[in-house]
């Protein structure tokens, strides 16, 4: 199975989503974003590694850093390997006594433990393909082949597309391009309507 190396771009959240937030992934030696949407508190022990808060007491992904530390394991990658139904499924893959493992996850609890343990995320080609986008500033407007590709690439699942214009809102809001924005603005509202 072909993996795509990816690195955190971001955490974002929205009224519109009830609460969830939306973790924007990039892939290394391309252009391509995958958004994922998970829950406040993995979003919370995500954010705090990044900006290096330490709290009082170990949060559950800090005790379970510290419990493979202790079992002298390694954790050698995390792997986001499939999308069914909409979900994203996750392996944490550690080594222990020169044995490899794969352990079953959900991608928010992988990438928090990731973040910890300074392990590689990966992106399966496939999962890639079907749920990543590629922002519409990186296309070059004269580009019909990267047209094509953005057309191809563009994230199927309602979650997906949702996360992919939040993140398009805000870079528009940041860039002063209010008139794009409202355009997205319309479209987020759109799509969140059709439930």
């Amino acid at each position: 199975m072909q993996k795509v190396q990816c690195e955190i771009l971001g955490l974002s959240t929205s009224p519109s989503t009830g609460g969830a937030y939306a973790l924007l992934l990039k892939e290394l030696d391309g252009n391509r974003r995958l958004p994922i949407i998970i829950g406040s508190y993995e979003a919370q022990a995500i954010a705090l590694e990044i900006e290096g808060i330490k709290p009082p007491r170990p949060l559950t992904h800090d005790l379970l850093k510290n419990l493979i530390d202790n079992l002298g394991a390694t954790v050698l990658e995390v792997f986001i390997d499939e999308l069914r139904d909409n979900t994203f499924f996750a392996k944490i893959v550690i080594e222990v006594s020169a044995l490899t493992n794969e352990i079953d996850s959900r991608p928010s609890d992988a990438i928090a433990l990731a973040v910890r343990t300074k392990s590689p995320i990966y992106v399966a080609e496939n999962v890639m393909k079907s749920a990543a986008f590629i922002p519409s500033e990186e296309l070059s407007p004269d580009s019909e082949m990267q047209s094509d590709v953005f057309e191809e690439e563009k994230p199927k699942s309602k979650e997906a597309r949702l996360a992919a214009l939040q993140s398009r809102l805000r870079e528009a809001i940041d860039k002063e391009e209010y008139e794009r924005a409202a355009k997205l603005r319309d479209d987020i509202k759109n799509l969140t309507s059709s439930n």
